[in-house]
Formats: structure tokens, sequence, C-alpha cells
């Protein structure tokens, strides 16, 4: 039974992680760059004190309960996609920390009618990094998805 419970909180937050991803990079994005820059420097500022308590409330249980599924699972099948997914929430988590946090953090201490002179360039930077946690949430919630059909199923 808690078996159960562990893939359901995996599937569900990995889920919405990488909801949460892609709509903030393919549905946000765009249109808070057409801003002009004060709106757009409190918008991002908005964005930031929501999702930075939002973000890791499905991020940490993405990781957790994924350490917990490949191990309980891993005579099962599915495990390299178990695996694959891991390698894909490690990936999120490097990208994280290397590429976004800190210009995430540093976006709050901003003054909206006078950024910093480099703020585009910056903002540009950290871009750059959350295509790539977007698709690495993306493709952890996939490869845990697949891996419980496959588990399902038997194959």
């Amino acid at each position: 039974m808690y078996h159960i419970i562990i893939e359901f909180v995996n599937l569900f937050c990995a889920g919405m992680l990488a909801g949460i991803e892609f709509v903030i990079h393919y549905g946000i994005h765009a249109p808070t760059m057409a801003l002009d820059e004060e709106p757009q420097i409190v918008l991002r500022q908005g964005l930031v004190r929501r999702l930075r308590w939002l973000v890791p409330a499905f991020f940490v249980p993405t990781a957790l309960s994924g350490i917990a599924v490949t191990i309980l699972d891993g005579a099962m099948p599915g495990f390299f996609f178990r695996l694959a997914a891991m390698l894909a929430v490690i990936t999120w988590i490097f990208v994280r920390v290397v590429g976004t946090v800190r210009i995430n953090s540093a976006t709050l201490e901003w003054n909206p009618t006078a950024p910093p002179k480099n703020w585009r360039g910056l903002i540009g930077k950290a871009e750059r990094f959350h295509i790539v946690g977007t698709w690495a949430a993306l493709l952890a919630f996939t490869f845990f998805l697949i891996a419980v059909a496959l588990q399902l199923t038997g194959t």
C-alpha cells in the first residue's frame, strides 16, 4: 500500500513540477519580455516571491519519492527509466543552483525604476539555463511515467 502512495506522490509532484516549468517558460516568458522595463521587473519580482516556495513544494517530494521508487522498484520493469528520471532530476537541481537561483534572488533586490545596467543580460543568462531546467523536469516526469507504465504492463 505504501508503495502505491509513494508512486502516486512521485508522479503527481513530478507532473506538477514539469507543468510549472512548462507554463513559466513557454507561457509567461515571451509576454514578460514584451513589457517595459519597470513592469517587467515588478512582474519578475512577484513571480520569484511566489515560485521560491511553490517550486520546492513539488521539487522536494519529486526528488525524495523518486529516490524511494527507484530503490523499491529496483528489480521491476522500468528500472532504467527511473534512473533516467533521477538523472533528469539531478540535472534540474544543477541547472537551478548554478544558473537561476542566484539571478532570481538578486532580482528581488533590484529597484524597478533603476535596475542594474546589465539586468537584461542577467535575465537572458537565467533564461538559457531555464530552458534546460524546463526540459529536465519534463523528461523526469515522462521517464517516471514510462517506468510506471512498464511496471503495470509487466514488460
